[in-house]
């Protein structure tokens, strides 16, 4: 047998090469890679960071351990190693506790952020459209939604998507499974609009088991307090805070967030998830239910709203409306 023979070259065993870049080798972005190897969505990950041994030093680690999932080639790199990516995450600029975005009682919130990282993301999203023309970019940079509507301009293209409300929708069910006592995978619950202060919850179409929320409650016999509502929202709208007070920066779940969506798209899934895509009718992005596959947003569901939802959508747009302008 001959060593080229496709039985026995790796290349061919582990089929066609799914290449997926991460821009930045800081927290985040290291929660990311880690997260894309352990689900093993890529056979190719390329790390780019503006200290290129940081990027190296990940890339070996990670890559020592890579063999126990799935075969993950990690390596660093330059912009234009990112070539035939089919996606990029990018998690570069100013973060929360650096940038001063930690104050509960500011609302503002991660949009205090955006300035700073507009101007990094002016530099960057130029470098990857040029090596990467083809790829879904996946903006993770916080505040993510108007600095999606930022990449869209600067790549040209509306393979685009901001990681969006998805993480806060698992905060959502994660806080409803607690109160309920069951598997978060049971709760049907969506936080939409914006990755920020203004979001809105979408408690009209929280199910457990198909049965609405206040119902679940009242035949469980569980107490439902005046707060309720309050109590759970805050918890999910200041977790990253409560987090980063404690480890100094938000990044394992936005990792496996990022990782998630990285797999949806390079299978081509067409699950339907709230994820911030670029609104052509309300002019900005925000998250709304998304169906997500190879080519990123392929059609956005409206949801029934309730009049409260449906005011505190209208306001939580005005709010990325504002911050898009100031970007423009």
């Amino acid at each position: 047998m001959h060593l080229d023979d496709t039985s026995t070259n790796p290349e061919h065993r582990r089929g066609p090469i799914m290449k997926i870049g991460v821009i930045g080798a800081g927290a985040v972005g290291a929660a990311c890679a880690m997260a894309t190897i352990m689900r093993g969505c890529a056979s190719e990950l390329v790390l780019v960071n503006r200290g290129r041994d940081r990027a190296k030093g990940m890339a070996t680690d990670m890559g020592y351990g890579a063999p126990l999932s799935a075969i993950t080639r990690v390596r660093d790199g330059d912009y234009p190693d990112l070539a035939g990516a089919a996606l990029v995450m990018i998690t570069v600029g100013v973060n929360e506790k650096s940038g001063g975005a930690t104050d509960r009682s500011d609302p503002l919130g991660r949009l205090r952020l955006l300035d700073k990282n507009a101007e990094v993301y002016r530099d960057v999203i130029p470098r990857i459209r040029t090596a990467a023309p083809d790829a879904v970019l996946l903006v993770v940079t916080d505040p993510p939604d108007p600095l999606a509507f930022l990449t869209r301009e600067l790549a040209g293209h509306d393979r685009v998507l901001s990681t969006g409300t998805l993480l806060d929708s698992l905060r959502f069910r994660v806080h409803l499974a607690r109160k309920l006592n069951v598997a978060p995978t049971a709760i049907e619950a969506q936080v939409l609009g914006e990755h920020g202060t203004s979001q809105i919850f979408h408690w009209s179409a929280a199910r457990v088991g198909g049965v609405p929320i206040a119902d679940a409650l009242a035949q469980g016999g569980l107490q439902r307090d005046d707060d309720f509502h309050q109590t759970i929202e805050n918890e999910v709208r200041y977790a990253n805070i409560t987090i980063i007070e404690g480890i100094g920066a938000s990044q394992y779940g936005i990792g496996m967030v990022c990782a998630r969506i990285a797999e949806i798209v390079v299978r081509d899934e067409r699950a339907v998830v709230p994820i911030g895509v670029y609104n052509t009718k309300l002019g900005v992005t925000l998250s709304l239910p998304s169906i997500v596959g190879r080519e990123g947003c392929l059609g956005v569901l409206d949801p029934l709203l309730s009049n409260d939802e449906r005011i505190g959508l209208e306001k939580c747009v005005e709010t990325l409306r504002k911050a898009q302008e100031r970007i423009r």
